[in-house]
């Protein structure tokens, strides 16, 4: 195998592919990414046990073949390489990796020990990037981080129609954002899903996907995929079902208070500091305005701020302080909705424009 590239092509390539490579596996060969040069392309492909990679390139290819490598070992020679041209040789039992007056030597992995890599499960339809990236990462936030609860460490997908649904709850929160997308076929009808799919690993594909334009979705009752401009990746699903959120988010009677987010979430942020561990930033709510306030006996900040409430006199509520920056931050809004049932009880966080983004916070007990 022999074949010349720009740099900055290979690198972006190698890192592309190397983000599926497991961090220890007692297979060797799984933190190998496979190359793959012919007819004037290079294909660069990774893949563990849970999730695949591979991306395709332009490239001069002088001698057709292919190689095994470790992964990690080569982006980090991308990242030095020279810019410019670098030439990629093997010559014996090693790839030989030449920009300008520099040259690297890997050694190379079985690759009849390699395992093939999984096809992509049936079309289903299209969707944007860039909005399917910011709405995995607007629900992201509220997933578990325990891996004993599996199922609550991923995104629910579901898809009805021409809306897409993706939602995420760590029991204490509980996220949700509805987008539109294209399903598959003439008629634009599409089977619907319901599936769940870890969310750090479709946080990563949602990120690496943008400013693609659209993106082909693949799922069956295994895995999920996508591709998009010579890339395609896959992921295996969680087994399992998140709780549904239809009850919870219907709150029935309720005040509800508006407020501008940017400014909401950098007081929230000030008076935090004061906060100790887990202690509650409070939200009072009267009239045209809300007071902030966090801390205890001594140790005590405060700030107010406009808002406007609606459906009550005044109403007290206290949150977590993560939790509630995680849900402010997740908004791209510049004002929020607080649909409010009162202290210690379940509080709504909408956009004020057209609720498609939806974020559930449990209330905590009011500071005294």
């Amino acid at each position: 195998m022999e074949f010349r590239i720009d740099s900055s092509v290979l690198t972006d390539a190698v890192a592309w592919a190397a983000r599926v490579l497991p961090a220890r596996s007692p297979v060797p060969v799984l933190g190998g990414l496979l190359l793959e040069a012919s007819d004037g392309r290079l294909r660069v492909s990774g893949l563990d046990y849970e999730a695949s990679a591979r991306i395709e390139v332009e490239a001069d290819t002088a001698r057709d073949g292919r190689a095994l490598v470790l992964g990690r070992r080569l982006l980090d020679i991308c990242k030095v390489l020279p810019r410019g041209v670098v030439e990629c040789v093997v010559e014996g039992a090693r790839l030989s990796v030449t920009g300008g007056e520099a040259r690297f030597g890997l050694s190379l992995l079985p690759l009849d020990d390699y395992p093939a890599q999984p096809g992509l499960p049936a079309f289903r339809g299209v969707v944007d990037a860039d909005a399917f990236a910011a709405a995995v990462g607007q629900v992201a936030v509220a997933a578990g981080r325990d891996d004993s609860l599996p199922v609550l460490t991923g995104i629910r997908l579901a898809l009805d129609g021409t809306t897409m649904t993706l939602a995420a709850t760590d029991r204490y929160r509980y996220a949700v954002r509805t987008l539109e997308w294209k399903p598959e076929g003439e008629d634009g009808a599409s089977e619907g899903a319901d599936v769940v799919v870890p969310a750090r690993r479709l946080t990563e594909i949602a990120r690496s996907l943008t400013t693609t334009g659209p993106v082909r979705l693949a799922l069956d009752g295994g895995s999920i995929g996508f591709e998009s401009d010579g890339t395609r990746t896959t992921t295996r699903l969680l087994d399992g079902r998140l709780p549904r959120h239809d009850k919870l988010f219907s709150l029935g009677e309720h005040a509800v208070a508006v407020t501008d987010r940017a400014p909401l979430l950098e007081a929230v942020k000030r008076v935090a500091v004061v906060a100790e561990g887990d202690s509650p930033v409070q939200l009072a709510f009267a009239g045209d305005t809300v007071q902030l306030q966090a801390g205890y006996e001594d140790d005590v900040a405060s700030q107010r701020l406009p808002a406007l409430l609606e459906g009550a006199e005044s109403m007290t509520v206290a949150f977590n302080p993560g939790y509630l920056l995680d849900a402010l931050g997740s908004f791209g809004t510049d004002s929020v909705r607080f649909h409010l049932l009162g202290p210690g009880q379940r509080a709504l966080i909408t956009d004020r424009e057209d609720g498609v983004h939806q974020h559930l916070l449990m209330s905590v007990k009011p500071l005294v």
